[in-house]
């Protein structure tokens, strides 16, 4: 058995330490007229949060699992049962064509930045091609982590990293409720992926690399290639029966066949790395690249100023027009796919190095 090496994780706070983070949460002044209830409030989180309780309802996991017995988070059994559904749905062959639009810039009029975002236009411009099309949209818009109340994607914990059956899909490491890791986005993402034929990302680049609201997602889709199905197969996050499972793990890529688009923008540098590591992402999954029209990268007023690069835009037509040819060439690559005229060519071949 390979070791499980330990010692890195710091020990609980202290309950000074405890209290000042808590309240941190309530620092308006209109929280002092409840005072008394925050501190009541905030025992229950300390008596939580030393006992670990991670997953406080739970269901025995049932039949169909390895162990029927295991207690069972009662959010993750929810969200699996809601992805099967999605992908039900998404292999029914009279179902509508669907599209998953995401558009992948942290800005928009509703944070500080006050103006909608390039990415965010170019979406739109995706969806009327798409619609046009006949093809069903789905508008994923990442900017919402930075503009809605609550709402957020947790950073993969790299339970992968451990081992392959370790990391499960769905992701059961969120929420924690004893860390006060909650309201996590990615359960509904996962099933918004699953119901799809197909996706479009649309990215500005941040310092020549994926915005953060992109890269979140990115990492925790980790699980959609060879992730764990059931985590009562390793009791939870039990690292050495996972480790003992992934002698002969099959890596199941939970996303494949499903087609794809992309579009990266940026102003001075870093486009074309942010494309290709992108494509490259999606092509590792098993999606299917819907041809070199479908995998764009453009600069957007190039070395120009920041203040009227929205004009820009509305001036490069050319650009517009490329877009849209990325809508075009997706749709056509999911009837084609859907239909059974396109079919990967190396979706028979074993792997000589599976991961």
């Amino acid at each position: 058995m390979t070791t499980v090496r330990k010692g890195q994780a710091p020990a609980k706070l202290e309950r000074d330490e405890f209290h000042l983070r808590f309240m941190r949460k309530f620092y308006d002044p209109s929280f002092e007229a409840v005072s008394r209830e925050l501190a009541s409030v905030e025992e229950i989180a300390w008596k939580n949060y030393i006992e670990s309780h991670k997953a406080p309802i739970t269901v025995k996991a049932g039949a169909g699992f390895a162990d029927p017995d295991y207690d069972m988070s009662v959010e993750w059994k929810e969200a699996h049962e809601r992805l099967l559904a999605a992908e039900a749905r998404q292999k029914n062959p009279s179902t509508p064509h669907r599209v998953l639009v995401i558009n992948a810039s942290a800005r928009n009029d509703g944070s500080c930045p006050g103006e909608i975002s390039k990415s965010w236009r170019l979406s739109k411009m995706c969806e009327d091609i798409l619609h046009a099309e006949g093809v069903e949209t789905d508008l994923l818009d990442l900017s919402l982590l930075t503009s809605d109340y609550e709402r957020r994607i947790h950073p993969c914990k790299a339970c992968v990293s451990t081992a392959m059956p370790l990391c499960h899909w769905p992701c059961s490491c969120y929420p924690n409720h004893s860390l006060d890791q909650d309201n996590d986005w990615m359960n509904e993402i996962y099933e918004r992926w699953v119901a799809a034929h197909a996706v479009i990302i649309l990215t500005p680049t941040y310092w020549y690399q994926a915005p953060a609201v992109l890269k979140l997602m990115i990492d925790r889709l980790v699980c959609a290639d060879g992730g764990n199905p059931d985590p009562s197969s390793t009791h939870g996050k039990e690292a050495e029966e996972a480790k003992a499972l992934e002698k002969d793990w099959d890596y199941p890529k939970h996303l494949a066949g499903r087609a794809y688009g992309v579009v990266v923008h940026g102003d001075v540098a870093g486009i074309e790395p942010l494309r290709r590591s992108l494509t490259d992402w999606l092509d590792w999954m098993g999606f299917i690249g819907a041809g070199t029209q479908a995998q764009l990268d453009r600069y957007v007023g190039y070395y120009e100023p920041y203040e009227n690069s929205h004009d820009t835009l509305d001036q490069d037509t050319a650009f517009q027009e490329e877009v849209r040819n990325v809508a075009r060439s997706v749709a056509t690559t999911v009837k084609l796919i859907r239909s059974g005229k396109l079919v990967q060519p190396d979706r028979k071949l074993s792997k000589p190095r599976p991961k």
